[in-house]
């Protein structure tokens, strides 16, 4: 909030007409705090606020902000999910020569947190057709070519594969929201200061066998939607279950092949440390603003075995 301050001091001195935002997530959520809260602050005065053409540039491939109406905000310890259509970015600019040096660790969590995104997206409550489209592209770009990226980060067709995978992502859960992967993230993340998409990938696994709910047979939904993803990246899905594990089993396949820990303890987190957050940070999580979207509505109980499987 301190950054978003700042910024706005900025804005009002110059006042611009145009903002370009370069970098990754942060930096673009942080542009679209400034303009948000320079629109709520000039109606709270009673003025009129022109928004400035807005401009993003990510240089990461991961978060799909230049294309989102969604903003994370970190504000007294917590991240503080802001959804709003006027924050879109007006223009958004891919260019896969701003990640060409991105560090290896990044790549892999960018990359993961772009899988996220269209995962959850596809198996959303306000999923449609259009953004479903979306999302099966990106995770064909992703199982493609996040790999190759990872190990060459010079490799240009694999930057540009996976940057478009990230904006493709960005473009189907802004229409259809997310989930509690990023609910489940956001309290871990701000609690335990691990980065957005490290968060994510640690309990992508656990969330993806949640959701699926293969113990029970009232229920196929999910399971059928991820037997669709298993045959988007062309493992045998003649049946619901055996699509469904086989894409489970793909995703920590994936993870493994990118350096990510298997579980939370392996970032050095002491484990009373983290029982005795475990609590606060499931009551943060089923109050996001992910929630709600979710294709099964979790206990506070549910989300508390999560982190602890995620663990």
């Amino acid at each position: 909030m301190q950054v978003i301050a700042a910024g706005m001091k900025k804005f009002m001195e110059i006042q611009a007409d145009t903002i370009v935002a370069l970098g990754g997530g942060s930096v673009i959520d942080t542009a679209k705090g400034i303009l948000y809260s320079m629109w709520q602050f000039s109606n709270a005065a009673g003025q009129e606020f022109k928004k400035p053409l807005f401009i993003a540039i990510p240089s990461t491939s991961g978060t799909g902000s230049e294309v989102t109406n969604f903003s994370v905000i970190t504000a007294e310890g917590q991240k503080v999910v802001i959804v709003d259509e006027w924050m879109a970015p007006d223009i958004a600019i891919l260019d896969s020569t701003c990640i060409q040096h991105v560090p290896q660790h990044v790549v892999a969590d960018t990359g993961i947190d772009a899988l996220v995104h269209a995962i959850e997206a596809y198996v959303s409550t306000e999923a449609t057709d259009c953004t479903d489209a979306l999302a099966e592209k990106a995770v064909e770009l992703i199982f493609t070519n996040l790999k190759t990226l990872y190990n060459d980060v010079g490799n240009a067709n694999a930057r540009e594969r996976i940057q478009k995978a990230s904006c493709l992502a960005g473009m189907a859960f802004t229409n259809a929201n997310l989930g509690i992967n990023h609910s489940l993230a956001h309290a871990l993340g701000a609690t335990f200061h691990i980065s957005h998409g490290r968060s994510n990938a640690l309990l992508l696994s656990a969330v993806v066998e949640y959701n699926a709910n293969l113990s029970s047979r009232d229920s196929r939904h999910v399971a059928e939607k991820y037997a669709k993803l298993a045959a988007v990246i062309t493992l045998p899905a003649r049946t619901y279950r055996e699509g469904a594990i086989n894409f489970i089993q793909a995703v920590k396949d994936l993870k493994k092949s990118l350096g990510i820990p298997k579980g939370i303890r392996e970032l050095g987190i002491d484990q009373s440390k983290f029982e005795n957050e475990v609590l606060n940070m499931a009551e943060l999580a089923l109050h996001d603003r992910c929630t709600p979207t979710n294709p099964r509505q979790p206990s506070r109980e549910d989300l508390i075995t999560i982190y602890q499987q995620s663990f």
